[in-house]
Parts: structure tokens; C-alpha cells; sequence
């Protein structure tokens, strides 16, 4: 997807064209007034304030109409610049302006005329309204004035514009293609999760298919945890707030996580982290320099108050499960394990066939005297190990200098969705500060007491995401094992009750070799049950009629084909016990 916020020749055309669109809504709603309109990288939007009408499909399109109206008439769009005194005269109607003008400082002010609108701006802009002609207004939703909860509701309208019309054609495709794949419609397509603001906003719920996913891939990074040593544990997800006093969460993370909880005079929290709890269990007894690496794994459930508007489906929710581990380590062995953990992401990334991804090693500024823990020493060590890994293993990667957390340096994978922002899957952190603030230690081959050195590590980052990930990456044609229904038997005559008992002979074969099955014997016509078989993904249908009940075979065909093929139900368990052990690639995935 372009990025219009980056673009210079995007940027000042889609500035432009909101006007244009502010200028239309205001054609038609008088009493319109305008928060702010600035470019995005999804293109531009405008906050308005509508009074008692509400933006829906039918003014979307009137306001479309408006707008090429407006670009017909080629107004040149002119600057002005005037005295803050006079910008106040001159919006002395419209709170939201006064707001914004209040907020800047003395001096000149930037307006922009286009025919019978005025709009406070910075610009730049283009000189007609009619290079604006190349739109489209894309979604909209309400949203708080200035973000905040306690403020009122206003319309956002989004859009985008381009040069030519063949650039905006081809951008509406990848549109298109976006929402297709968005995990929201997946989801709901496949009856994996849903929301309801009763429940509260950004907290999903997994339905019973969706949750098999969950454990599916719980199971899988459990598993390969275990065989590296892992020791997995489960901790409550709540705290006391002196946990994290002492852990330093509270201090810098305490916007971000939930309101404390009074209970019998002591104070509790939501965890939005796991760190702090893992820390208790490593100081819960006396540890050796042998007894290290110590490797605790969990899959946690964590809170975090994220912004609404930030919120989206089960990428970024409020609630989420954290496939978390952190690793004690003496500083000599913090480049053995660094690499392992490296090693552990890139493997499981080849089980899921995650090609496109960026290394990020993110290192301190040294300027910086104020984020960054000061010890010049313990910093250019730990950088130079983690380069050395990477280096080492071949990895391709890009330094961001400042971007350590300020504990330690740490290496980011981040991903590209099908849809949205670029966001970090998969991570490992240094961390020479957290295991001081709990006065953990171990005694040294001197007999001396040193503190350990934890790695912060999520493979899978957060299990939520990762699944949202890999739906979209997909189209939710996920490969064998970890489909939610593996197979999908239907009987072609539902009352005929030698087919019905064959078929539920094969329900039971099937189900007793491990595959997940259902069978759909309802009245409904055939084509209609394979297309809602076909809507919720399932791999392997499979088709019964007298031919197979009398032979004892089964025709199946794959998702997304046409082609059937008739075996025998002795090869179709063996076929599919392949598929699920070698992790086969869903071959519709890749269309």
C-alpha cells in the first residue's frame, strides 16, 4: 500500500482534496463544522461536527456527488496569510477553530480560500480544486473530539485522491483485496470470534473453532519450547501494585494499564506484563552458576487500556495472551542464548511459511543520559553480542540508534500485514536492570553472589495477533493442522439411511485417527452446504453418494477446487495424517 503521509506529491494533493470534502459537506449540511483534516498514510480524513445527522452509505454518496461538483468548477485555491486577532474575528462562530487558533502561537496564520469555503491551514495545497477530481471517500466511523472518552462524538470521513484515475482504480483494487483479507471478516466468516460491547470494547471472545486455532498453537510453541528446556509455567494475571513499584511498571507503564483495584486495603492490578511474576519465581529459591540457563515460558494473560480507536479485532485488543518467556543467563552465555532464541523464531517461521519480515536491532543513543541506564561497558557488549549473532547466523538487518528499551538492546522482527501498519511479531530483549530491581542472584564459580542477565523473549508475540496475522497472510486457508474442521463430510441424500450410516461410520473413523471432523446431513440442498463449507475454509470436503457407501470410499476435492478424487478411506486418514505432521502449505493459501 502507498503511503500518502510520506508521499510529498500524495501528501499535498490528498491535504487538498479534504478540503474539497469539507467544502461539500458543508454545501450540504450549513451547520457542519470542522475539527481537524490532516493526510494519513491511508490517505486524508476530516472530524466533523454534524449536530444531530449522522454520516451513512446514502450521504457518503451525496457527498461524493458534491465533491466532483466542486472539482468540475475548478476553483483556484488561494493562501492568505492573516493576524491571529483576525482569525479569531474571522471563525468566531466555529469552537473548533477558535480551539485550534487558541493553541498557536502569535503571529501570522495561514488560512485557505476555494471559492464560497475558508478553512484554517498550514498547507501546502495544490492551485485548483479540479486536480482533486481523481477520489474516493472510503469508510467513516465516529469518533471523540480529540480522542478523548469524556469529549462528545464527531463524524470522521476517510478518502483518498490521486493524480490519474488509473492510480486510484488500482489502489481501490488493493482496497478490495484488503478487506478480503481483513481477520475481522475472516473471522467472522469462519465462526472463530466475536465482540460485543456488553463484554466491553477490545475484549473478543473465542467461539469454539477459534479457540481450537488458540490451542493448536499453543501447543506447537510448547512443544518446541520444551525441547530447548523451557520450564512453562502459569501465574496469576493480576498483581499488586508494589509488584510493580518495584519492577518500575508503574512509574513509566501506569497509562497503559487498567485502574488499580482496592481490595481489604491492599491495591491490585491487571498485569499488562508478565516480567515482574517471573522475576518472584526465579528469586523463590538460591540459584547456581549451574543451575543457569534458566529458561520460564508461559503463555499469560495480559491487560493493557489501549486507546478505542487504536483497537482492532483480535490484533490489538485490550486483553491477549502473550506467548512469553524470560531467560536467566550469566553474561557469558548471553550470546549462546540470544542466538537459540534467534534460531527458535526463524524455525517456527518456516513451520508457517513467514517469508516477508524486517530485523531490527535496536540500539541506545549514548547522548541520551536521561532514558538509557549508564554503563558504557555493559552496553557495548551487549550490543557488539547481539550484531556478532546476527552477523554469525546471516540474518539481514537494520540498526535504529535510540530505539533500545532502556534497559537493553533488542532485536524486533516486524511483519507487514496484508492490511495496515508494519508491527513487531516477534522480539527478544536484553535486560541488565529488571533482575537488580528484584535483588535477584547466583552464586558464582567464585562462590561470590552475581545478578543474572534475563532475555525477554516472544516468539509468537502475542497469540491473538499472531493468529490475526496468519488469517490475513491466508485468507484463512490455513494449512491442515491447524484448521479448526479438517474435513467435512456430506452425505448427498440426507434420508437415505444406508448413506447416513455410512457416513457416520467415516465421522467416526475419522475422528478416532485424530482428525477434527463434522458432518453436515441437514435438509438443506448440496450446493448450498458446500458453499458454506467453502465460506468457513474447511480443507478437505468430502462428498458422499451410493457409489461411495456401497465401495467404501471416499471422494473428497480440496478447498478452492473443482477436481474430485475418490480413495480409499484408509488413504484419505494417511493422506491427511501426512498434511497435519509435515505441516503441509495450504495450496489456496498461495492463490
Amino acid at each position: 500500500m502507498v503511503d500518502f503521509k510520506a508521499d510529498e506529491r500524495l501528501n499535498t494533493l490528498n491535504h487538498s482534496c479534504a478540503h474539497v470534502m469539507a467544502q461539500a459537506v458543508k454545501h450540504l449540511y450549513p451547520n457542519a463544522k470542522f475539527w481537524v483534516g490532516p493526510v494519513v498514510k491511508e490517505g486524508f480524513y476530516y472530524d466533523i461536527d454534524l449536530g444531530d445527522a449522522v454520516i451513512n452509505d446514502d450521504a457518503i454518496a451525496a457527498i461524493e456527488k458534491e465533491m466532483k461538483k466542486v472539482c468540475k468548477e475548478g476553483k483556484k485555491i488561494y493562501r492568505r496569510e492573516i493576524s491571529k486577532a483576525e482569525a479569531l474575528e474571522l471563525f468566531a462562530d466555529d469552537e473548533y477553530k477558535l480551539d485550534l487558533i487558541s493553541g498557536l502561537e502569535d503571529g501570522n496564520i495561514t488560512v485557505y480560500d476555494q471559492g464560497d469555503f475558508t478553512d484554517l491551514c498550514r498547507g501546502p495545497h495544490v492551485d485548483n480544486t479540479k486536480l482533486c477530481k481523481n477520489f474516493k471517500l472510503v469508510k467513516y466511523s465516529g469518533v471523540y473530539w480529540k480522542g478523548d472518552a469524556n469529549n462528545h462524538i464527531m463524524q470522521r470521513i476517510y478518502g483518498v485522491c490521486f493524480p490519474t484515475a488509473e492510480e486510484l482504480e488500482e489502489h481501490l483494487k488493493l482496497l478490495e483485496e484488503a478487506k478480503e483479507r481483513d481477520h475481522r471478516k475472516i473471522g467472522k466468516e469462519m465462526k472463530l470470534f466475536m465482540s460485543d460491547d456488553l463484554v466491553g470494547r477490545g475484549l473478543p471472545m473465542f467461539l469454539p473453532k477459534g479457540y481450537t486455532i488458540w490451542q493448536e498453537l499453543e501447543n506447537y510453541i510448547k512443544a518446541k519450547e520444551r525441547k530447548l528446556g523451557y520450564l512453562h509455567v502459569m501465574t496469576p494475571c493480576v498483581g499488586t501494585v508494589n509488584l510493580y513499584k518495584t519492577s518500575g511498571h508503574w512509574d513509566h507503564y501506569k497509562d497503559n494499564m487498567f485502574p488499580a483495584m482496592d481490595v481489604e486495603g491492599e491495591s491490585f492490578v491487571l498485569r499488562p506484563m508478565n516480567c515482574p511474576h517471573h522475576m518472584m519465581i526465579y528469586a523463590n529459591r538460591m540459584h547456581s552458576y549451574k543451575d543457569l540457563p534458566i529458561r520460564i515460558g508461559e503463555i499469560a494473560h495480559d491487560f493493557r487500556f489501549e486507546a478505542s480507536g487504536t483497537l482492532k479485532g483480535i490484533e490489538r485488543g485490550r486483553h491477549f495472551c502473550q506467548n512469553d518467556a524470560h531467560i536467566f543467563v550469566t553474561p557469558e552465555q548471553i550470546e549462546d542464548e540470544f542466538a537459540k532464541v534467534v534460531s527458535l523464531i526463524f524455525d517456527t517461521y518456516k513451520d508457517f511459511n513467514i517469508t516477508d519480515y524486517r530485523c531490527v536491532l535496536s540500539l541506545r543513543d549514548p547522548e541520551d543520559k536521561v532514558k538509557y541506564h549508564q554503563d558504557d561497558e555493559m552496553w557495548n557488549k551487549a550490543e557488539d553480542a547481539l550484531r556478532k549473532v546476527l552477523n554469525d547466523i546471516g540474518i539481514e538487518y537494520t540498526e535504529e540508534i535510540g530505539e533500545a528499551a532502556f534497559y537493553g538492546p533488542k532485536l524486533d522482527v516486524n511483519v507487514k500485514p496484508a492490511i495496515g501498519n508494519e508491527y513487531t511479531l516477534s522480539t527478544c530483549q536484553l535486560d541488565f536492570c529488571l533482575p537488580a530491581k528484584f535483588n535477584l542472584t547466583y552464586i558464582d564459580k567464585d562462590g561470590t553472589k552475581k545478578t543474572p542477565v534475563v532475555l525477554h523473549r516472544a516468539i509468537l508475540g502475542s497469540l491473538d495477533r499472531f493468529m490475526a496475522y496468519i488469517l490475513e497472510e491466508t485468507k484463512g486457508n490455513l494449512p491442515l493442522w491447524l484448521s479448526p474442521v479438517q474435513a467435512k463430510i456430506l452425505p448427498v441424500k440426507n434420508e437415505d439411511e444406508e448413506l447416513n450410516a455410512y457416513a457416520h461410520g467415516l465421522y467416526d473413523y475419522l475422528d478416532d485417527n485424530g482428525i477434527r471432523v463434522e458432518i453436515d446431513e441437514r435438509a438443506e440442498k448440496l450446493g448450498y452446504r458446500i458453499r458454506e463449507a467453502q465460506m468457513e475454509k474447511v480443507p478437505y470436503l468430502v462428498v458422499l453418494g451410493k457409489n461411495e457407501a456401497a465401495d467404501g470410499t471416499v471422494s473428497y476435492r480440496l478447498h478452492g477446487e473443482q477436481k474430485s478424487t475418490t480413495v480409499s478411506k484408509e488413504e484419505f486418514v494417511e493422506m491427511l495424517k501426512n498434511d497435519i505432521a509435515t505441516k503441509k502449505i495450504n495450496p489456496a493459501s498461495l492463490k
